[in-house]
């Protein structure tokens, strides 16, 4: 059994049968069902509620449909599509959608597996790649301020750009604040950078 099999699971079937065939399955795989909807409202309350670790969604409910509760539900967890109807349409409502799996009725769960474990890795690696594109954001924004004030430091006290840079650390470890700050402080223009 993999780690994943603790994985806590919502699911949203409008057909009482074929949720609780579900959840059975779910739960002999030894997956936890955390919550059960009924239709994509519901989806998406249970969703913000309990934070699950996927989310399986049929695509026909009333109320809102599977692929329109999975463009929020998304935001939380990974969401993986059942539905009765393979149409093109459909599956590209899906993907447009950022649905992580899409599984075609009837199912077992050798069908199911597969799809829930590839789901989540692929959520996993995707908020991974976030986080590090917003760090290499942030560390370039960083960097373009404090070349700004260097040239401002270079420029106000005849500094070369090692010793701009150096005296830019020195102000950030004398102040216990990031270079970040220091170099806005000497963009600011009402600072005035003293030696």
């Amino acid at each position: 059994m993999s780690q994943n099999r603790t994985a806590r699971i919502l699911v949203a079937e409008d057909e009482a049968l074929i949720r609780l065939d579900l959840v059975e399955m779910l739960t002999e795989a030894g997956y936890e069902v955390v919550a059960q909807a009924t239709n994509g409202v519901e989806a998406i309350a249970l969703a913000k509620e309990f934070k699950p670790d996927l989310a399986i969604l049929d695509v026909k409910m009333p109320e809102l449909d599977g692929i329109s509760a999975a463009q929020e539900i998304i935001e939380i967890s990974p969401v993986l599509m059942l539905t009765a109807f393979s149409q093109k349409e459909l599956v590209e409502r899906a993907r447009d959608a950022g649905v992580m799996a899409y599984v075609v009725k009837p199912f077992s769960i050798n069908d199911l597996t597969p799809a829930i474990e590839i789901a989540m890795s692929r959520h996993l690696q995707m908020r991974s790649l976030k986080e590090e594109v917003t760090d290499l954001h942030e560390r370039l924004e960083t960097r373009k301020i404090v070349d700004r004030a260097k040239g401002i430091l270079m420029a106000a006290m005849n500094l070369s750009e090692p010793e701009a840079f150096s005296w830019i650390q020195r102000a950030a470890m004398d102040r216990r604040i990031s270079m970040k700050a220091v170099a806005q402080a000497v963009i600011s223009p009402d600072s005035v950078p003293d030696r």
